[in-house]
């Protein structure tokens, strides 16, 4: 894995005419995760689309190290194709083939790669969805709301993936209402940035 590093100084996020947040300086360093607090529009996933390049700051500035990996509401999967050949389509791009059965199986995805994604549950896109993510084997993991639409297996299998991640030397942010399970996750409350 790449060397994994966040350095977020003075940022400041606008959408329209209103400020979200501004002031936040944070740094992480590999191995560290960090929860992101909030109400609804508080600016949550807004923050972690500032950190993967996706949108420009409105003041400040952000540096990462390493390949950055997004896990959000939508999967990046091509809805039309079974899941086996959507995931191929991005093992081919990540060179991630060698790993592609261990990770089927441990997500619970190998009796369903005949199936088109539209046809998942939203609990089995999300983790067709992690699947992609490790395939991509990015050093820094931005997960926006990882443990929406997952049971309670699922949920626990997503916090130990995030885990392994982490003990690896990867950074995991995650923009979440429910609680993260995960030794040594850090807590940024994002109201203390709404002035």
């Amino acid at each position: 894995m790449q060397e994994a590093a966040i350095a977020v100084t003075d940022l400041a996020c606008r959408r329209g005419d209103r400020v979200l947040f501004r002031g936040l300086t944070h740094v992480l360093e590999p191995g560290a995760a960090l929860q992101i607090e909030g109400h609804n529009g508080i600016g949550k996933s807004s923050l972690l689309r500032l950190i993967a390049g996706l949108a420009r700051p409105f003041a400040g500035s952000v540096s990462v190290s390493g390949g950055i990996g997004l896990l959000d509401e939508r999967p990046a999967l091509d809805f039309s194709l079974p899941l086996g050949r959507a995931l191929e389509f991005w093992d081919a791009l990540d060179g991630a083939h060698q790993t592609r059965d261990a990770r089927l199986e441990r997500l619970g995805l190998s009796a369903l790669l005949d199936i088109p994604v539209r046809y998942l549950s939203t609990g089995q896109k999300k983790r067709a969805a992690f699947a992609r993510l490790i395939g991509q084997r990015a050093a820094v993991w931005l997960l926006d709301e990882p443990l929406n639409g997952l049971d309670g297996q699922a949920m626990a299998l997503a916090e130990a993936l995030t885990a392994e991640h982490c003990a690896a030397g990867g950074i995991a942010v995650i923009a979440s209402h429910q609680p993260f399970r995960l030794d040594g996750l850090t807590r940024l409350a994002l109201a203390d940035y709404a002035r």
